[in-house]
């Protein structure tokens, strides 16, 4: 069987993979897009874990603060409905002129066995890998994509950004939770991380106790399980993280990783 990718883009639904870009294009020259990525439950936008409304305001709010054309989200919004039937997850990105680009994926490979059985991570300082405008989910995505592929040449799963202070921020493509007495904690969006939309829906259906601090090291060495976010994966736990000073073993099975799980339930 031959597999068909569509994409739409400017209003024009394609049967490939492949766009027409002006070589002098703001996106193309300095990755001037905005996007956002979401699962999209039981092929409805409207279902309540998919989130429609949250990514739509993460772009528009984007697209204000940056005085860029809106998209006609009208249409945004038809053609991410057609794309539900053959993908399960979507991406949507806007262009500074309001040109979209809504394209489809499957989920990540082996996703539900990280879920139950942890992944690897190493923690990686930025110095100069940090994201651009990190409130914002921009097109230009080197840094974290540095970080990441640095770390899988050397056998890890996942990359844990730091500051230059050592403070733990977020993965290359989440947000991060650790758990200790009772609680669960996420760093502060004032530390320069993303306000990731599955780290909102948590912190606002959470029935457990959540805090929002800065990770020092001497704070991670207290966490009992740690975890990332986002809309795809929901949540994946580290059994194994690699930091410059030792390797620290968690447990990716830890009973309260189940409350962080329990938000994406969909039946």
């Amino acid at each position: 069987m031959v597999r068909v990718s569509y994409v739409f883009f400017d209003g024009e639904l394609m049967d490939g993979d492949i766009v027409s870009l002006s070589v002098n294009d703001p996106g193309l020259l300095y990755g001037a897009t905005v996007f956002t990525t979401l699962r999209v439950y039981d092929g409805c936008l409207d279902h309540p874990l998919t989130n429609w409304d949250y990514h739509c305001d993460r772009i528009y709010n984007s697209i204000k603060i940056f005085d860029w054309e809106m998209p006609d989200w009208q249409r945004v919004r038809k053609e991410a409905q057609y794309l539900t039937t053959h993908y399960p997850v979507l991406r949507i990105t806007i262009f500074p002129d309001g040109r979209e680009l809504i394209l489809g994926r499957q989920l990540p490979d082996n996703l539900s066995q990280k879920q139950q059985a942890g992944i690897t991570g190493k923690v990686i300082k930025y110095d100069l890998n940090s994201r651009s405008l990190p409130l914002h989910k921009t097109g230009n995505y080197l840094a974290p994509l540095l970080c990441l592929n640095k770390v899988k040449k050397e056998g890890f799963g996942e990359a844990i950004l730091t500051d230059n202070n050592g403070h733990w921020l977020e993965t290359s493509i989440g947000n991060l939770w650790g758990y200790s007495s009772g609680c669960w904690f996420t760093p502060l969006l004032s530390e320069g991380i993303l306000p990731g939309i599955a780290r909102k829906v948590i912190i606002e259906n959470a029935n457990f106790p959540i805090q929002k601090n800065i990770w020092t090291v001497d704070f991670v060495e207290t966490l009992e399980a740690i975890a990332h976010s986002n809309s795809v994966i929901e949540i994946v736990p580290f059994h194994t993280i690699k930091t410059e000073e030792k390797t620290l073993k968690i447990d990716p099975q830890h009973p309260a990783i189940k409350l962080l799980k329990n938000i994406f339930k969909t039946g």
